[in-house]
């Protein structure tokens, strides 16, 4: 059964000495908001992460894993599984299959593939499987203040130089023995920031629920993904990245009639900015005027009296 209210949710979350979310276009240094220098990381990355923890917790292996498989893996090609979507429901894996067989291949996908009723997924790349819009959807992260992007030069103690003509071990050794010392080095830069504490604003639809079957289930899933994702997402460039908090906005609906409150809590009984907006019910407050290094430059302050009727304030 898919879920039954609707969600909105703010995700704190800090990186200390490392790349939250490189921009390929600029370098691959930490990305900005040129205009006022906070930083940004994008929905793409995120997900990215909850795909990965999703992928820790249930297996790669599509059979294994199913209903909690994921999609969107690193270096596969996705029609692989929309050809497979059709040779399961006996549609054409060839292409130009008709309504019912592109309808059953997508019902398939929905069922096998938990980032797919999370996030939606547009399937029409080979063998068509329709496309979904997911209820989960992330806005930008964005710093709570500027940040500083720094490049931090290295020196790596050897080379990965493609020597011409060499084709044994034995050619690179002897190329290597004809070099000078300081000519087997290489220097190397790496981009960081010193610290950011980063708010992305999410967003769960019911109605958009029922369409893929994300489920309590699912949500629950989901959830422990934002959670613990960073702990398993380690790397020298991201340097020290955790979950600082996670608030969800439960909206639950206030009719006495039961049937008007469950379309209440599907609809919402609140505008996403009065739950979301910066202080409106989650402030943070940064303690003193120099630059921060860490949460506890932070305050973080809730404000349950300010929850509108029919909206309820989640920490899972």
């Amino acid at each position: 059964m898919s879920i039954q209210n609707r969600y909105e949710f703010l995700f704190l979350f800090d990186c200390e000495n490392g790349n939250p979310n490189g921009d390929p276009d600029a370098g691959n240094s930490p990305r900005i908001d040129p205009e006022d220098m906070h930083g940004l990381v994008s929905d793409v990355a995120l997900k990215r992460r909850v795909r990965n923890f999703i992928l820790e917790k249930f297996g790669s292996d599509i059979a294994a894993a199913a209903p909690n498989a994921v999609y969107v893996q690193h270096a596969t090609n996705l029609n692989k599984y929309i050809t497979k979507a059709h040779e399961e429901t006996g549609g054409k894996p060839e292409g130009g299959g008709n309504r019912n067989q592109v309808g059953s291949a997508c019902d398939w996908m929905c069922k096998t593939f938990f980032d797919v009723r999370t996030f939606g997924a547009v399937m029409s790349t080979g063998a068509n499987a329709g496309q979904v819009r997911g209820p989960v959807q992330l806005s930008f992260a964005r710093s709570v203040d500027p940040i500083l992007p720094m490049d931090a030069s290295i020196t790596r103690m050897a080379v990965a130089e493609k020597v011409s003509g060499a084709k044994a071990a034995a050619d690179y050794e002897k190329w290597e023995n004809a070099q000078e010392e300081d000519k087997l080095r290489t220097m190397g830069r790496k981009s960081l920031i010193p610290y950011g504490l980063y708010v992305a604003k999410g967003f769960i639809s019911a109605n958009l629920a029922k369409g893929t079957g994300f489920s309590d289930a699912d949500l629950n899933n989901f959830w422990e993904a934002l959670l613990n994702m960073y702990d398993h997402d380690r790397s020298a460039s991201k340097g020290m990245m955790s979950c600082r908090g996670l608030y969800v906005f439960k909206h639950v609906g206030t009719d006495t009639d039961q049937n008007q409150r469950v379309k209440q809590a599907m609809l919402g009984c609140a505008p996403a900015h009065k739950l979301l907006d910066k202080g409106a019910i989650v402030e943070i407050v940064r303690k003193s005027a120099n630059s921060p290094r860490s949460f506890l430059d932070y305050e973080v302050t809730v404000h349950r009296d300010r929850l509108p009727a029919g909206v309820e304030l989640l920490t899972p």
